[in-house]
């Protein structure tokens, strides 16, 4: 052996190959040229080999993408030329699997590559002939080529101890067989092929124990990875598979079965994706089956959404807002996402930034051509395009449901069951990004017949002279509007929401105001809906009484922040309400959570000047003023249970009432 550098290629002669190399004899016969790879050839082969790809089982969608666009050289040629009188129709992709012999073959009837094309795109490692040819012809609509770096074609090195490649060119007589068994190098030599095209045969690995290349070989693995990463290619995608059948005249009237093996090929893949057939081709019934087979639910979709759009960012989208909500939708293990394809081909199973937490109970599916892909076509570059159809996306399920909401509210509101506390989470979540966006698309249950409503529908029917909106929070509606200072809200006439959902609150906090109008906890201290006189009166009372509620907050110590006459009691002889931000619901949700220091809501306890118990109070102030220490306590425990907060001292409570009875 001696080397021969020339124009930075690393030329080795060889009189013989070792027959250990698994060469066939014809070509141990011949005098034969092995050439290194180009562009730094092993540290850049190993990193194609090693690095780049997640999944070994994606070499088979990059070499079927190769062939694919092949066929679409070949295609766009013809149109050019107008000579040959091919059609679509002509092409094809063939999958041959030898089990015993351990190979895969993949075969097209594209372009095909001459001796220096195999040269050019084989030896040189990412250098794409698809991306040239796509450059070139930029400004040609309809020119829809999948390959832009390639190194997509070395991923057969992930699974392949030996690859070869013969090809016929288009319009040439001679065909060239290209052959490699990695880093070493390849060699390139004439060949027999009677048509046009390409095939690529792969000499699979030998299994180990981490690792099972010959699964490669089995018609139900390929079949599976077909359909799941090219099942979209535009071509059909063709392989015998080995089938059993019943032999003719067994099985009946008494005869044993009897079973016999028989070859058919099939077409493996769809070619033509549902989201671009014209919506009048496609039935409800199609698009259900379709949504159940890709996205494994038993149940038809609620909703699909078709959704395309040209110019600056450009896709097709099929989207579905399914029926129900998964078993783990609501815990850490959920994984949002859409499908992602880029040009018919599966990129991503789950690309999250493609929807907002908000959405993320949607399903489907995004094409494109545009997107910025990595080099391994696995990941997105974060890039404008990607942002442009994240926003438009949202802004179209936002649409969407709005829609549903006014057109088909029963529609709506089995939606609002299953995914209803997603858009509550997404209207507080990253401080209110979202809540312009959400306002109106949540639902409460109202006091009004304890049907669902939305704040457009609660705000368009507040009477005349009502400044808020008001709301109560608790496990219930019928606890909520249970609740001491519910009957006075209800008295007026206005109507009261029932906040039952942790997130309630919170979400309605940080939307502040609907079309100006306020919200207002009806156990929040201040709300008193008297009259002027009628709250006058009230202050008069509280000045009257200043020494007793001034005992009874001091019996009651840090626990509370005032004790005061309240104005709005009406049957009721007590109540709690909260001063400050923090509200008595907001402080059971926080304590809730996992964390060092305890939230603490500020109480008030209420008294009703107007409730035998407080003339009682009176009373006793008067007479025994130790009593009305006792009375606090238990009027401040009545308060906590009425509210629904647990007693730090149940047997204590207990013990405080026997002592009066």
């Amino acid at each position: 052996m001696r080397d021969l550098y020339y124009n930075s290629f690393t030329i080795y002669f060889w009189d013989v190959r070792p027959a250990a190399m698994g060469w066939d004899k014809e070509r141990k016969s011949c005098t034969m040229a092995l050439k290194e790879f180009q562009a730094e050839s092993k540290r850049l082969m190993d990193l194609m080999i090693n690095s780049i790809y997640t999944h070994k089982e994606i070499f088979l969608r990059e070499l079927i993408s190769n062939a694919s666009d092949a066929i679409d050289k070949l295609y766009y040629r013809t149109l050019e030329d107008g000579a040959t009188g091919l059609s679509r129709d002509d092409f094809y992709i063939r999958i041959d699997l030898d089990p015993e012999a351990h190979t895969i073959t993949i075969t097209d009837n594209g372009v095909g590559m001459t001796q220096q094309e195999l040269d050019n795109n084989l030896g040189v490692i990412a250098k794409s002939g698809s991306l040239q040819f796509k450059n070139e012809n930029e400004k040609k609509e309809d020119v829809d080529i999948i390959g832009q770096f390639g190194v997509g074609f070395y991923s057969a090195f992930m699974v392949s101890a030996r690859v070869r490649v013969e090809s016929l060119a288009f319009g040439e007589g001679q065909a060239y067989r290209w052959e490699s068994q990695g880093l070493e190098g390849y060699e390139i030599a004439p060949c027999e092929k009677a048509d046009r095209g390409t095939t690529i045969t792969l000499w699979l690995k030998e299994d180990t124990e981490d690792e099972k290349y010959s699964e490669f070989a089995d018609q139900y693995r390929v079949r599976q990875l077909v359909k799941r990463y090219s099942d979209y290619i535009r071509y059909p995608i063709r392989m015998e598979m080995k089938k059993t059948r019943l032999k003719e005249g067994t099985g009946e009237e008494g005869k044993e079965p009897e079973y016999e093996t028989y070859y058919e090929t099939d077409t493996l893949n769809s070619m033509v994706p549902i989201w671009k057939k014209a919506r009048a081709e496609v039935t409800d019934e199609e698009l259900h089956a379709f949504y159940k087979e890709k996205f494994y639910d038993w149940q038809d979709p609620l909703q699909a959404i078709r959704t395309s759009t040209e110019g600056a960012a450009t896709y097709s989208a099929l989207l579905f807002i399914p029926k129900t909500a998964p078993m783990d939708y609501y815990t850490r293990e959920y994984e949002k996402g859409l499908q992602l394809y880029a040009s018919g081909v599966l990129i991503m199973d789950k690309c999250a930034d493609l929807l907002p937490d908000c959405f993320s109970f949607v399903k489907g599916l995004v094409d494109s051509q545009d997107l910025s892909l990595n080099i391994s076509r696995e990941m997105l570059q974060h890039d404008r395009q990607l942002k442009l159809i994240a926003g438009r996306l949202e802004k179209k399920i936002a649409s969407e449901l709005k829609a549903m909401l006014t057109n088909d509210r029963e529609k709506y509101e089995a939606f609002w069951k299953s995914f209803g506390l997603q858009l509550k989470f997404g209207m507080y979540n990253e401080y209110g990004a979202k809540k312009d966006q959400l306002k109106d698309l949540v639902l409460f249950t109202s006091s009004k017949e304890k049907k669902l409503v939305s704040l457009a529908e609660y705000v368009s029917r507040m009477p005349q002279g009502q400044q808020a909106i008001y709301y109560g929070c608790g496990e219930t509606p019928e606890r909520i509007l249970s609740l001491p200072q519910a009957e006075a809200v209800l008295e007026k006439g206005y109507e009261l929401l029932c906040l039952t959902d942790n997130v309630d609150e919170f979400a309605l906090r940080i939307l502040e105001k609907y079309e100006e109008k306020e919200f207002k906890n009806i156990a929040s201290e201040g709300l008193d809906l008297g009259s002027d006189e009628e709250k006058e009166k009230t202050q008069q009372l509280a000045q009257d009484n200043k020494e007793l509620l001034a005992a009874m907050q001091e019996a009651l110590g840090d626990r509370v922040q005032d004790v005061k006459v309240s104005g709005t009691l009406k049957s009721h002889p007590v109540c709690i309400s909260t001063d400050g931000m923090i509200s008595t619901e907001m402080e059971k949700v926080l304590n809730a959570m996992p964390a060092q220091e305890k939230i603490k809501a500020q109480r008030v306890l209420e008294l009703n000047p107007q409730h035998p118990v407080f003339a009682r109070l009176q009373e006793l102030f008067q007479s025994d003023k130790e009593k009305v220490a006792l009375y606090a306590e238990i009027l401040y425990g009545q308060a906590l249970l009425i509210e629904g907060v647990a007693l730090e001292d149940p047997a204590g409570f207990a013990q405080k009432v026997c002592q009066i009875m």
